[in-house]
């Protein structure tokens, strides 16, 4: 029997999402090609933050972010922002956006955000001694600090997640100094999560999953799908060849498969137009910068800054902002430089960025609800969705390649999809 053949599942994406899907389906003794026109790992899940951010269980909308849309269009530099001549684009998600607000729909959204987040880590923990990749990952919570005397906003903030049952500790000054020498004194005190995690090299644990998957027999193509068409007993795609690439499995102008799952993050909603459900998947660019230094022992936000620390390998990574300006726009990188200015004001020794490693630009797959897409198509036997993850690829990707490879093993699941169906919209 020849490759083709033998080809059963494609997963479309090659990024973290992706990369787990296509892992956990291939070691359970399916046969998966991987497609993506980059290289596995290249997108938005080779610059991320590199936070499991298992505390972040609140929806994005909110009352306190309302506020602060007017000034969206005046700061270019602020921690959202929303380019003036994408205005008219970004409205109808917008309004959705808003349409979240509502108590009863901030409640419903919460739930559904904490079931995902509290497995989430013990799917890591699952997945990566099987990819070998214990390494890359470490287990020293995180910190929430604040600038504010008398710590009235992040006290609100520590209550709120005490509420949602989040384990959170509550670090004075002279505590958070202890725990982090390198902050400076203007930081007045923390919130800890002591049960998430943080990768020292985002990009190597997307290759590592990557080798693992292709040491089981797993063949990538790094080749665009323009168009998903279905056909006899599946799936045709219609690919876009990279030239001069080399490929683990041919380079044809078509695959036809009997299954498929959509992973391709901010172009996941073209894909699944195809099939003709339309998905509120607009992208969302964070920036990030990489320091010489790397005094911290573990990732640190800021409250007021919006922005966060995390130590890897090759220095500190400062991350954040939020910009909506359209996935084909030229990234503005001012919104990375300004990043080591915020970190600066945080660290008790200046640090400089990091002259080898330039600024990165990366778009985030995300829906007006904050949650993902994920099950099967309800129209299309075979087709399986993974997408729209927007924060939190990093965090729930090794949880939703477990939901995905128990769909498509028709094992049973105790988790309730309806939250996070395709056709909630």
């Amino acid at each position: 029997m020849d490759t083709e053949a033998k080809v059963k599942v494609a997963v479309i994406g090659a990024g973290i999402v992706g990369l787990t899907t296509a892992l956990q389906l291939q070691r359970a003794g399916l046969s998966v090609v991987l497609l993506d026109a980059q290289g596995p790992g290249s997108g938005c899940s080779r610059g991320n933050a590199g936070h499991f951010a298992t505390e972040q269980v609140f929806p994005l909308a909110s009352i306190a972010v309302l506020r602060q849309l007017p000034a969206m269009l005046l700061d270019p530099t602020g921690p959202l922002r929303l380019r003036a001549g994408y205005f008219f684009k970004a409205l109808p998600w917008l309004l959705r956006f808003v349409a979240n607000v509502r108590p009863s729909r901030q409640q419903a959204l919460q739930r559904a955000l904490s079931v995902l987040n509290a497995q989430a880590l013990p799917a890591w923990q699952r997945l990566l001694p099987q990819a070998e990749a214990t390494d890359l990952v470490q287990f020293r919570g995180a910190l929430l600090v604040s600038e504010q005397p008398g710590l009235i906003d992040l006290a609100q903030t520590f209550r709120q997640y005490k509420e949602a049952g989040i384990s959170v500790k509550w670090l004075e000054q002279a505590a958070l100094r202890a725990r982090e020498p390198a902050l400076s004194s203007q930081v007045q005190g923390a919130i800890e999560f002591p049960e998430v995690a943080h990768t020292v090299d985002p990009y190597a644990l997307c290759l590592q999953l990557y080798q693992q998957f292709v040491a089981l027999g797993g063949q990538f193509r790094q080749q665009q799908v323009q168009r998903i068409r279905p056909c006899n007993n599946g799936y045709q795609l219609d690919l876009v060849p990279e030239p001069n690439i080399p490929q683990t499995g041919p380079g044809e102008l078509a695959l036809q498969v009997s299954q498929l799952v959509i992973c391709a993050g901010a172009a996941s909603h073209r894909l699944c137009a195809d099939l003709g459900y339309q998905v509120p998947l607009e992208s969302e660019r964070g920036y990030h910068l990489m320091t010489q230094s790397r005094p911290l022992q573990s990732p640190v936000s800021s409250l007021e800054r919006k922005f966060i620390m995390t130590p890897m390998q090759h220095g500190l990574r400062l991350a954040g902002t939020v910009e909506f300006a359209g996935i084909n726009s030229a990234p503005d990188y001012r919104r990375a430089s300004v990043l080591l200015k915020h970190a600066n004001q945080l660290l008790a020794e200046p640090t400089s960025a990091n002259p080898a490693l330039e600024p990165w630009a990366g778009n985030r797959p995300s829906l007006p609800d904050s949650l993902p897409v994920l099950g099967a198509a309800p129209r299309h036997p075979g087709v399986y969705l993974n997408f729209g993850h927007q924060h939190l690829g990093l965090t729930w990707a090794a949880l939703t390649a477990e939901i995905t490879g128990a769909l498509l093993l028709r094992q049973t699941l105790e988790l309730d999809l309806s939250p996070y169906r395709i056709d909630r919209f």
